[in-house]
């Protein structure tokens, strides 16, 4: 994270350029208030040996919209490939507590420039899409005009000022609007928030019709020590199948679900909490289901780094009572049973690309041979220039199934998918390359014919 002590260092020669700078990291601290930017006119970004700052842009994020930052920052020259690149910039994001979203900057110097910094901006959930976008492009802004500064690519003082009084505007940061600690404010919600929802769907053709009628809700509380969630959801589904026979089949079932989770920040790489649930799932033959499960987490990196890498081992345990809608292959009708499970799993995101792994375990303790193992991972690795393979699978052992009905599925139910059904395993798997060429300079945005094509043939 950038600080103000560092300005007069990076500026040396002009007093007035120090303070301008010290304003512009202060926005990046504070993350103000969203507001629209003007671009640059005169394009002044190059640097003494006439080039301008290639930045490369490795986003995994809501609000990757790369039109708009090339709108926002003609200054910088935005290339298609890291390798041509000045600064390799990686954006990632995660949700804040109040509903809002924290997005984190990492700017990289690729080749000799040996440079890191990581900057963040906290979007307040009432934040419009335009708004949020002018901030993450400012703060863009302010970590790539303080790479460009160290190392040398305003050749001038007036091109430097040119595109700092774009970055500020006279908009400096409102205090009200920036995330605030708890004890800070008086806050009568106390850090809750809440959400409702709703749907409804209609969908038919002469011979098929589906009716669906979803409803939800919400409620999580989220400070820096407690992690509270608790989710409830029901979900009516009704189908009618004409059939050659001039008979129909109907099919309607109605699921419900509650759920929870308490978390305590134990120790800086420790957690404990609590997670349960009720619920009812017709297609696996469950009336009513609860559980309540203790848990405990290890984070080997710290949890603030978890938006770019993270290695966390989760271990939980508890019992589970299950009332069936059909009398089982066990020949229950219902039961109570105390199972378990660990899970690791490893995430990574660099220069290179992204890469995770995760393997589950699970069994139930009355009888180990009832089990369940899931191995799963996905890669997105850059192997040459401009060449990049990616790649995700998952395969699972079952061997857990205690709540397949007796009388199994009937064919409607097996074509229709409605209706679990016995399996040893199962896998999934994908793989794909890309490869691009050409120009890897080309700021220019166009949006002439944006939605044009349309695809209007395929029913021709």
């Amino acid at each position: 994270m950038l600080s103000r002590t560092e300005a007069p260092r990076l500026l040396r020669g002009s007093a007035a350029s120090c303070a301008l700078f010290a304003g512009l990291l202060a926005l990046a601290l504070f993350a103000g208030s969203a507001t629209g930017q003007q671009p640059v006119t005169n394009q002044q970004g190059a640097g003494a040996n006439g080039e301008w700052i290639s930045v490369f842009l490795d986003c995994a994020s809501r609000n990757c919209n790369q039109n708009y930052f090339r709108t926002e920052l003609p200054w910088v020259n935005w290339v298609r490939l890291p390798e041509d690149s000045d600064v390799h910039m990686i954006m990632t994001s995660q949700a804040t507590g109040a509903g809002g979203r924290e997005y984190r900057l990492d700017f990289i110097g690729s080749g000799d420039f040996g440079y890191e910094r990581q900057l963040s901006y906290l979007a307040p959930p009432t934040n419009t899409d335009r708004e949020t976008l002018d901030e993450v492009a400012r703060t863009i802004g302010v970590g790539l005009l303080h790479f460009a500064t160290v190392n040398g690519f305003f050749d001038d003082i007036a091109a430097f000022q040119e595109v700092s009084t774009v970055l500020l505007n006279g908009q400096g940061p409102d205090p009200k609007e920036r995330v605030v600690a708890q004890e800070e404010v008086d806050d009568p919600w106390d850090f809750w928030v809440f959400r409702l929802g709703g749907r409804t769907e209609l969908q038919g053709e002469q011979t098929r019709r589906t009716q669906r009628i979803d409803g939800s809700f919400s409620a999580s509380r989220v400070t820096p020590t407690w992690k509270m969630n608790f989710r409830g959801n029901v979900n009516y589904n009704q189908r009618e199948i004409d059939l050659a026979d001039e008979s129909t089949f109907t099919d309607s079932r109605t699921d419900w679900g509650f759920s929870h989770l308490i978390a305590y920040s134990l120790a800086d790489h420790w957690s404990i909490g609590v997670q349960g649930e009720m619920r009812r799932i017709v297609r696996f033959n469950q009336a009513f289901r609860a559980e309540m499960t203790p848990a405990l987490e290890y984070s080997f990196f710290p949890y603030e780094e978890a938006t770019r890498r993270a290695l966390t081992v989760f271990y939980q345990i508890g019992p589970a009572y299950r009332r069936y809608i059909e009398q089982t292959q066990f020949l229950q009708t219902a039961e109570t049973r105390w199972e378990q499970s660990l899970e690791f799993e490893l995430s990574q995101r660099q220069q290179w690309g992204d890469a995770s792994i995760s393997m589950t375990g699970s069994h139930f303790l009355h009888d180990i041979g009832l089990y369940n193992v899931r191995l799963g991972g996905e890669i997105d690795f850059r192997i040459a220039r401009g060449v990049s393979i990616n790649a995700e699978g998952n395969i699972s052992w079952v061997n857990d199934q205690i709540y397949l009905s007796a009388e199994g599925a009937t064919d409607a139910e097996a074509l229709l998918n409605l209706q679990q059904r016995s399996q040893d395993f199962n896998y999934s798997l994908q793989l794909g390359f890309s490869f691009q060429f050409g120009s890897i300079y080309n700021n220019v945005v166009n949006n002439r014919f944006s939605g044009g094509g349309g695809g209007w043939w395929w029913f021709r």
